[in-house]
């Protein structure tokens, strides 16, 4: 090149050409640091183009924990690479090339990552949720329990003594649906998107408090600060007697088998992500109350991690129960008998997915 140093180096196949003028002993002596830092630098950038050549081809999950660590660090290296290569002026096809190696590895990195957060999203609605459900089914079982014991209880006294009922219910609404003969869930018609999300949202405010009820509450009418626990069993206890009190009263107008074909499609959700967020609120009091063998700040990170995870699939099940109430339960278009089906279908459905295990092949390391 007439009088020009000329110094080649190779970095995935190409030609990377490093070319300066040597006038004077500077020159030359920065022509030769830039050599000595490529082929320093060269196996890192080698290092990085084949584990993104691996991620990209296969996937980023066929790396090891730690080539992936590893990546992480070549990637930020390489872009402290391509600043330098950039401020001196390095050959612009060096510059070319680290920058696609820095675009390919934030693609992998931060992009990737991304995808993983989605993946193990989908997992956990897959397994984890059922899995966490498995786990606490003791605390769900003593939730219902509790539900149906003040049901029990509303439907017998509410049979016996009419007093006892609109006490609980409202002599107001008592005698509106007596004396109209005709359930109060024809108000949704007509106003169904508004309906849907009054609902919907009112049934995860339960759904919080009842959780948030494992450790505790101010009820600013008693006043009162409620202990672990409490306000969970009074909420649990308290929806039962409500609707064991409705359940009389249909009965006595003879609209049961009506309410129930109106209450069947969506309280097949309903109703269990109600008793799942009255066991999260039991789980997180006995961390509180009876930790056992944990020491108790180790037993609420515990217990409160599943509460957290019951809370993100009770969610999306009161969500989708809303639409169904607001949209499909109350249509009188659709006949009772296939409400009492789809509400049928759907519980037998979320048993099955409840009852899911995670298979061995694709169980994720702790």
């Amino acid at each position: 090149m007439g009088g020009c140093g000329h110094i080649t180096t190779a970095l995935d196949g190409l030609a990377l050409d490093i070319v300066s003028t040597p006038t004077d002993e500077k020159g030359k002596c920065n022509r030769m640091n830039v050599q000595r830092w490529i082929a320093r630098r060269e196996t890192s950038w080698r290092q990085l183009e084949q584990l993104l050549k691996q991620a990209e081809t296969k996937g980023i999950k066929s790396l090891k924990s730690d080539q992936v660590r590893q990546m992480a660090s070549l990637y930020r290296s390489v872009c402290a690479d391509l600043a330098r290569a950039t401020s001196h002026q390095v050959s612009p096809a060096i510059v070319k090339d680290l920058r696609g190696l820095t675009t390919r590895g934030y693609s992998q990195i931060y992009q990737g990552s991304r995808r993983q957060e989605w993946q193990a999203l989908k997992d956990f609605y897959r397994y984890g949720f059922p899995e966490v459900v498995q786990q606490c089914w003791a605390y769900i079982a003593v939730a219902t329990l509790l539900f149906i014991i003040g049901g029990a209880i509303g439907w017998w006294f509410a049979w016996q003594d009419n007093s006892f009922m609109t006490l609980v219910l409202g002599s107001d609404f008592v005698e509106e649906v007596r004396s109209s003969q005709e359930l109060w869930t024809v108000s949704i018609l007509g106003v169904e998107p508004v309906a849907s999300s009054s609902i919907t949202i009112n049934n995860i405010a339960v759904s919080l408090f009842a959780i948030i009820g494992g450790v505790t509450t101010y009820q600013p009418t008693v006043p009162m600060i409620t202990p672990p626990g409490t306000f969970t069993l009074y909420l649990l206890v308290f929806n039962g007697l409500m609707i064991g009190c409705v359940s009389a009263l249909v009965a006595q107008v003879n609209l049961a088998y009506d309410l129930w074909a109106f209450v069947f499609p969506h309280g097949s959700l309903e109703l269990p992500a109600i008793f799942f967020a009255g066991g999260a609120g039991l789980l997180i009091a006995k961390a509180i109350l009876i930790p056992g063998q944990y020491r108790r700040i180790d037993a609420l990170k515990l217990y409160g991690l599943r509460a957290a995870k019951l809370l993100y699939g009770i969610i999306p099940m009161l969500i989708i129960a809303g639409i169904i109430e607001g949209f499909l339960s109350p249509q009188p278009w659709l006949p009772n008998e296939l409400k009492y089906l789809l509400g049928t279908t759907i519980f037998i459905a979320l048993v099955q997915y409840c009852r899911r295990k995670r298979p061995i092949t694709t169980a994720i390391a702790p």
